[in-house]
């Protein structure tokens, strides 16, 4: 059940939402389904996050209806009836009389009775607010709540003119994080820092990636949390694997294990990575690539200011990687030059950083009318520049197969950058130093 507190959040963002519907217009929101993982076992649930941001609302087999201006009942929640053979197998279930009190709905009905109630709500509405997609099967259940109301259209029924991108309105909403939600965030990033730093001091010659993921999880479970994403642990060569998941291979003395994880919250993400070397000291390569990296995500972070542009980060990271491989001897040429052919994208290829929130990769548009968009307080970003120097034809042997990214959760303030994921030893001295015991 929700507190007060929470209470009062859910019905602001509900509220919000339906002023920018506005009056005679419906917005239908499913729960997201289980799924099978194999046999008869699912994988672990987790709520739609659109679907958690208007409800703060758990279980399956559940949606969200708001219909502005109604009388009866603006917010209107479908659900599991309680049934105590299925809680006895299952799982308890909020049950469809508790729910108005628990989540602060107008209405509840069981979800079976869902087919039968919904063309009665659609009718008369002028827009339906959906995102259609995402969902073929429930697609096709609100085409036929939209058909019935149209097979009564001579008995005087009135079908609903337009359909509307529900995500769009809500994503811009989605974008600016509250306090609370901010609250949530710092939560997420403090635990992901806590396992980046477990499992630096776990770390040695020897040990299996899986190893050091099982260090992460630990951490978060401990702590209430799960993870945001699968773990990537890459050592040596497989650092240069962005999405590197198999997580399988043995840490070798002299390499570098790079390690991009998250802690969930409340079903809000930390997305944090850290690179370090396996035997807790880097070799003079390993400093000189790893400096130009940190130099880069200082740059970046240190843009991430109301009134910059989204893309400004990312130009800092480019400047001075490219000024770095060029000191390396990675890249010939004149700076300026290299970065306008793209020069780094052989070592550099993935963009800086990307919004952060319920999703890891959360929701909102990254332009507006064309134009990137300007930073403004209580967005939140990641900044993660990187190097990924394979081996190869004209690589220096002692460069290759360095894999480094480093990456912070990074909210906007009208005082500019607020690094949420501080607490991870992040400079050379700082991580030998936690390498070391210290």
């Amino acid at each position: 059940m929700l507190n007060a507190t929470q209470l009062k959040e859910f019905a602001r963002r509900r509220r919000s939402l339906m002023r920018t519907m506005g009056n005679g217009a419906i917005a239908i929101i499913p729960a997201a389904r289980e799924t099978l993982r194999n046999g008869d076992a699912d994988y672990p649930y987790r709520q739609n996050s659109d679907f958690y941001y208007l409800s703060g609302f758990h279980e399956p087999e559940a949606v969200i209806v708001l219909i502005p201006g109604r009388k009866q009942a603006e917010f209107i929640l479908f659900c599991r009836e309680r049934d105590p053979l299925q809680e006895t197998w299952h799982g308890r279930r909020l049950g469809v009389e508790r729910a108005p009190e628990a989540l602060g709905a107008d209405d509840a009905f069981p979800i079976s009775d869902i087919d039968d109630i919904m063309p009665g709500l659609i009718e008369g509405r002028e827009r339906v607010y959906y995102t259609i997609g995402v969902d073929p099967t429930f697609d096709s259940r609100v085409l036929g709540w939209i058909n019935r109301v149209r097979a009564t259209v001579r008995s005087g029924s009135h079908v609903p003119a337009e359909f509307v991108a529900l995500d769009y309105h809500l994503h811009e909403m989605r974008l600016f994080k509250s306090r609370s939600e901010l609250a949530t965030m710092r939560r997420a990033a403090k635990l992901t820092a806590q396992g980046q730093k477990r499992g630096m001091q776990a770390c040695r010659p020897g040990m299996y990636e899986y190893e050091l993921e099982a260090e992460l999880v630990h951490e978060y479970r401990r702590n209430g949390a799960v993870h945001s994403f699968l773990p990537i642990v890459g050592g040596g060569e497989n650092g240069c694997i962005l999405h590197y998941t198999e997580n399988q291979d043995a840490l070798r003395d002299g390499d570098l294990v790079l390690i991009d994880t998250g802690a969930e919250v409340d079903c809000y993400a930390g997305d944090v990575t850290r690179t370090y070397p396996v035997n807790g000291k880097f070799s003079e390569a390993q400093r000189e690539v790893y400096q130009i990296v940190l130099d880069a995500q200082l740059a970046a972070i240190d843009c991430v200011r109301p009134g910059n542009h989204w893309n400004m980060p990312h130009e800092a990271a480019v400047k001075v990687i490219t000024q770095g491989l060029v000191k390396l001897g990675l890249l010939k040429g004149k700076v300026a030059t290299l970065i306008k052919e793209e020069a780094y994208r052989k070592f550099y290829m993935h963009r800086t950083g990307h919004w952060l929130g319920l999703d890891v990769h959360d929701v909102g548009e990254y332009k507006v009318d064309g134009q990137w968009r300007q930073l403004e307080p209580g967005m939140v970003v990641t900044v993660e520049p990187g190097l990924y120097i394979t081996s190869g034809k004209g690589i220096p042997a002692k460069y290759e197969n360095i894999g480094i990214r480093i990456e912070d959760d990074v909210a906007v303030t009208k005082d500019g950058p607020e690094v949420l994921s501080k607490d991870a030893p992040k400079t050379i001295d700082e991580i030998e130093a936690v390498m070391a015991g210290g």
